[in-house]
């Protein structure tokens, strides 16, 4: 017997929320996760079972699964949806705001997929769908930190396709470009904001000032998309016989991408100086 229970983490809201919704109407074998059980009530009225999942702990990570399997015998899919933008000056964030970012976003990726491959692999088949970011392959100013986790979903993606081909499995990214959740508002709360005496002052201000215009009605946003967008991509990618390793989402994603692949890295650099001012020293 082979498993159709799909495990989601991130469900709460956005991407993860319109993901578990979209896939348990279908008739899918849904188990939406998130920190707290208590945010998935959408998740539940839709016809997902629920589990509480945080991706930072191996605790909370090996219960979610071995309750799944104990009710399903293994996992059909997982889709790494879970993860966060910490935005602003890669001089003024801290090490230790870095490290979340990455236990959020990689680390507990990579570990949530060590703990599913194994019931994938006596099963012979499974999908791993991990949610990547068109800034997995092109990085805007002030994004360092979100960039360089994404970046690694990336590279963890590729090597990992080929690794677990050989037993069924298959790996598959996704790639959003701007989507329009409240991601861009959680984002925007997180940059530090500082006085006129910061170097970055001015900077991590446009920062949040770019933000807040890709996900607000006007041209950039004009080439962005919903959560749902997102959602079909990766039942597209959950259903068909041999999916593609990479899907991008958006206009915004297939326009960017296309022109970050054709051009230098100083006209990348001179294109991201028409919307970021540069950090200067101040001249007396």
């Amino acid at each position: 017997m082979t498993s159709g229970a799909i495990l989601i983490t991130g469900a709460a809201s956005g991407i993860g929320a319109a993901t578990a919704k979209r896939l348990a109407e279908k008739g899918y074998k849904v188990y939406a996760t998130a920190r707290s059980d208590g945010a998935l009530a959408a998740a539940k009225r839709a016809g997902c079972e629920i589990l509480n999942l945080d991706v930072t702990s191996e605790t909370s990570m090996g219960t979610a699964v071995a309750e799944i399997e104990a009710r399903e015998g293994s996992i059909g899919a997982l889709v790494n949806n879970a993860g966060y933008s910490q935005p602003g000056a890669l001089e003024t964030l801290s090490i230790d705001a870095v490290r979340q970012q990455f236990e959020t976003n990689v680390f507990g990726l990579l570990r949530l997929t060590q703990l599913v491959l194994p019931g994938m692999r006596r099963q012979g088949r499974g999908r791993i769908v991990n949610i990547s970011s068109m800034g997995g392959r092109l990085t805007f100013p002030g994004e360092g930190a979100y960039h360089a986790s994404k970046y690694a979903v990336e590279a963890l993606s590729d090597a990992l396709r080929f690794e677990v081909e050989g037993f069924g499995i298959d790996v598959v990214l996704i790639e959003p470009g701007f989507i329009r959740t409240d991601f861009s508002d959680a984002t925007i709360n997180r940059i530090k904001m500082s006085d006129g005496n910061d170097p970055y002052a001015a900077f991590n201000r446009a920062v949040a000032a770019a933000t807040r215009a890709a996900y607000s009605p006007g041209t950039i946003a004009k080439l962005g998309g919903e959560p749902d967008d997102v959602a079909a991509v990766v039942e597209r990618a959950l259903e068909i016989d041999k999916p593609k390793p990479r899907y991008a989402v958006t206009a915004s994603a297939h326009v960017l991408l296309a022109m970050r692949s054709l051009v230098s890295d100083r006209v990348w650099d001179w294109l991201m100086r028409q919307r970021f001012p540069q950090p200067t020293a101040h001249k007396a």
